[in-house]
């Protein structure tokens, strides 16, 4: 096809020594590309939302702005990464692979080596729109992941103290070895008050982090928690100031909740009741401020949504229970959990009756047919002095998550019907024929 050319973008330190020789051999004609400089990744970015189609990114090892949310933006507009080397910032060994990136060279690379890798992994730019290349022509290899049982509620409600029965029920049964975790993603992080832990870190900040560039093991992941022997569980602590959720990348976020339920056999994440997004609130940063939470539901075996009896407490729950749903998480796998519910079988009946009423009027269909009642229990003492958690709060949580997970498990997979595709999202195919 006549015109054909690789459209390539360049990320690298100044004075990088590849980045001008790439330069120089596009002038010359040494090399039939195209190479734009990029000095950040934010004009990465801007050019690959430009609607141009682009063969590459070529990115120093050395740039701080390599990392998964960099690759991840590649791989949603057709666009390979080719990572360079820096002698000076070579990286972790299999750091690049763990990132997703297409290919790794050298520094010292010449022009056929160059052509070669472009050959091997890219398509070449037409005159023409052409449809975008495949990144990666081998399947995704999968693993195992640990179920992931959310839990999440209005402020004073007791979701953290919910969490905490949840998991301590869950390390109590033997059918999960004792590799049970309890993660506090809410933001502000308050389980390490409740557990009166002294240690300050690592902690959840840490363990995406560690996630930016690479896979950890799960050796090392379980290193960043804690061991709470009395409850039968491990604690991953949250946040030390609710405004450091600006330094943890969405794709980041993600890749750390893979590793914690890659690295456990069950994982409870207590979360933060607010699930708003960028459609919802019209601001990018509110849904990255709320994206662990929506991350978490989305991804969730089984959620449970903790609110409170009496007028106010079934309408904030009936609003938190929508947002999930709106965020992305399955009906039938959202369960209601009524903490401080009332002993009299009456009184039970007529929140439960409330609530399916205000939930009917939006349509939505809950995992089981009621909510689950948690008794009211004074747990000022227990918590202080690290003593476990009383049963009659951990087997009704533990008792409906299995139920709702026995449940979906026999259930046949969904029918693999036809979907709806939007103009356009699939790229154009030109003739070129002429």
């Amino acid at each position: 096809m006549t015109g054909e050319r690789f459209v390539l973008l360049g990320l690298a330190p100044p004075r990088a020594a590849w980045f001008e020789s790439v330069s120089r051999w596009t002038t010359s004609a040494a090399l039939a590309a195209e190479f734009v400089k990029c000095v950040s990744a934010e004009e990465v970015r801007a050019r690959l939302r430009s609607g141009r189609s682009h063969s590459a990114l070529l990115v120093d090892t050395a740039s701080p702005a390599l990392d998964r949310d960099l690759v991840d933006d590649c791989a949603g507009h057709a666009t390979p990464v080719i990572v360079v080397r820096n002698p000076r910032h070579p990286g972790a060994p299999g750091q690049a692979r763990d990132l997703g990136v297409a290919a790794e060279m050298d520094s010292g690379f010449g022009p056929d080596d160059l052509i070669e890798v472009l050959s091997r992994y890219c398509r070449p730019v037409s005159d023409a729109t052409g449809l975008p290349p495949g990144l990666d022509d081998q399947p995704a290899q999968g693993f195992w992941q640990a179920p992931l049982f959310v839990v999440c509620g209005p402020g004073g409600t007791g979701a953290s103290t919910v969490a905490m029965a949840l998991a301590s029920g869950l390390g109590r049964d033997p059918r999960w070895g004792g590799r049970v975790l309890l993660a506090d993603l809410a933001r502000p992080g308050e389980q390490a008050m409740l557990h009166d832990s002294a240690e300050l870190g690592p902690g959840l900040q840490e363990l995406v982090e560690a996630h930016r560039l690479r896979r950890p093991e799960p050796g090392e992941i379980s290193t960043m928690t804690f061991s709470v022997p009395r409850r039968g569980y491990r604690l991953l602590l949250g946040l030390r100031r609710p405004e450091a959720w600006a330094a943890m990348r969405p794709r980041a976020v993600d890749a750390a909740l893979t590793g914690l339920r890659r690295s456990f056999q069950a994982v409870v994440a207590d979360v933060t009741g607010d699930f708003e997004g960028e459609a919802e609130g019209g601001s990018a940063d509110v849904e990255e401020r709320n994206h662990v939470a929506r991350s978490a539901a989305r991804q969730a075996t089984v959620c449970l949504a903790v609110g409170t009896p009496g007028l106010k407490g079934i309408h904030s729950l009936t609003v938190l229970i929508r947002q999930m749903v709106a965020a992305g998480a399955e009906p039938e796998r959202v369960v209601a959990v009524l903490n401080r519910s009332p002993r009299h079988p009456r009184a039970r009946a007529e929140s439960a009756r409330a609530l399916a009423s205000l939930l009917d009027a939006s349509g939505a269909t809950l995992a089981l047919a009621g909510p689950v009642h948690l008794p009211e229990r004074k747990l000022e003492d227990v918590l202080r002095h690290g003593h476990p958690i009383p049963g009659a709060l951990t087997e009704p949580v533990t008792r409906a998550i299995g139920l709702v997970a026995d449940r979906l498990a026999d259930a046949p997979p969904p029918p693999n019907n036809p979907q709806r595709v939007t103009p356009g999202s699939l790229g154009t195919w030109a003739d070129d024929r002429r």
